[in-house]
């Protein structure tokens, strides 16, 4: 059974054609600058990459694009080999609580939550309507960010703001990146062969966030209504003092549109350092001795560490620390610092292990908490719920 995995942005779609339930990567690729004269279409199969420069005006020809590249590279002989589409959702609200079969309601459910999300599920809408067009008759399941933090207690989704705000407008912690947080918690138990472990997942890329997950449930997350919330990342601030908006506001004579638009695309990395929203950018600098690129990463590091003592805490211990995503699964330097400054909870990190890359144990034999690094795969866990949700008997 062949399943196409879908995550479509405003201006980009990425997808990765996988065989299930052997969970083979068959193909995997990204259309950028959708809309565009010059869009880009990329596609990676058999050790091989094709790129093609090209108009694609809207999703619906970025959908079409990826079939018809699909069938002329041989990797599918025919549309009817596709068995099932998976579509990633950014926000299911607490409308959703596990991924569902896309119905029109379902469409029109997701698109009502389009104000928690106002960049992303409107985009995800889009995908979802340009495959269906394409890939009529199989089933298309959606897949959300959100639904693996469904298990939140009050105390962990509640904010101290007015009661009403949330009974009417639904404020509250959602938490995203979900489905890499349960691809590596549900990993991580496996190699412990305990489902009932006490996992913390250290989601670091560009977007980061952490969760505290126990009995395969996520606790606790640092996102929080919006990916704004939590650890600083590559553009966005995290957690602030909410008055720092009006003030700046008031100070800069700008919107509160606008003080919002520097939180998310010109703070973190690029706004403490003033050079990049890259990592391996700051990592360079700091060799040349830039004090901001170092502040920019110590930042981040300290508010990790923060995140990690508080979940060692609520969940009353810790068998296991993950890293995963880009920075993540690939800076070792970065690691080191984090797992370096968590040694009073009795973690110690074996460095040889650490340089290297892949899934590994990288603490040592005496360390109290285990520390992996977990690659994560997104794609998988949205293709394991198509099966799960799309071929039920």
């Amino acid at each position: 059974m062949k399943v196409i995995a879908v995550n479509a942005g405003s201006s980009s779609l990425k997808f990765q054609l996988l065989q299930m339930p052997e969970e083979i990567e068959l193909a995997s690729g990204i259309v950028e600058r959708i809309g565009k004269s010059d869009a880009i279409f990329q596609m990676k199969f058999n050790g091989e990459k094709h790129k093609l420069v090209l108009e694609i005006l809207n999703h619906k020809d970025a959908a079409d694009i990826v079939i018809k590249n699909l069938l002329d590279y041989g990797v599918i002989k025919d549309l009817k080999e596709i068995n099932g589409v998976g579509h990633r959702i950014v926000q299911g609200g607490e409308t959703f609580k596990d991924s569902v079969l896309v119905t029109d309601e379902v469409i029109k459910q997701i698109s009502d939550l389009s104000d928690l999300a106002p960049l992303h599920n409107p985009a995800n809408v889009t995908g979802i309507l340009s495959f269906k067009e394409v890939l009529n008759e199989v089933p298309h399941v959606a897949v959300f960010d959100t639904t693996f933090h469904q298990t939140m207690e009050p105390i962990n989704y509640l904010y101290a703001t007015p009661y009403e705000w949330y009974e009417n407008h639904k404020v509250r912690k959602y938490g995203f990146h979900g489905t890499s947080h349960q691809y590596v918690s549900h990993r991580a138990a496996e190699i412990l062969n305990n489902p009932k472990a006490k996992i913390v997942v250290a989601h670091i890329g560009n977007g980061a966030s952490l969760s505290a997950v126990k009995d395969l449930k996520s606790v606790n997350t640092s996102m929080g209504l919006t990916p704004l919330d939590g650890l600083p990342m590559g553009t966005r601030s995290g957690a602030i003092d909410p008055a720092i908006l009006g003030y700046i506001a008031k100070k800069e004579n700008m919107s509160l549109e606008e003080v919002l638009e520097a939180l998310n695309k010109k703070s973190g990395y690029l706004g403490v350092s003033g050079l990049s929203n890259d990592s391996r950018d700051l990592e360079e600098a700091i060799k040349q001795g830039h004090e901001r690129a170092k502040l920019a990463i110590d930042l981040q590091v300290k508010s990790i560490v923060n995140y990690i003592a508080q979940y060692y805490v609520e969940l009353g211990g810790l068998d296991a620390i993950c890293f995963t995503a880009g920075i993540g699964e690939n800076a070792s330097d970065f690691r080191e610092q984090i797992v370096e400054k968590l040694a009073p909870l009795g973690v110690i990190l074996d460095k040889e292990a650490n340089k290297l890359r892949g899934e590994r144990l990288i603490s040592t034999p005496e360390s109290k908490v285990k520390v992996f690094i977990i690659p994560t795969n997104e794609e998988v866990m949205i293709a394991r719920d198509v099966l799960r949700v799309g071929f039920q008997a």
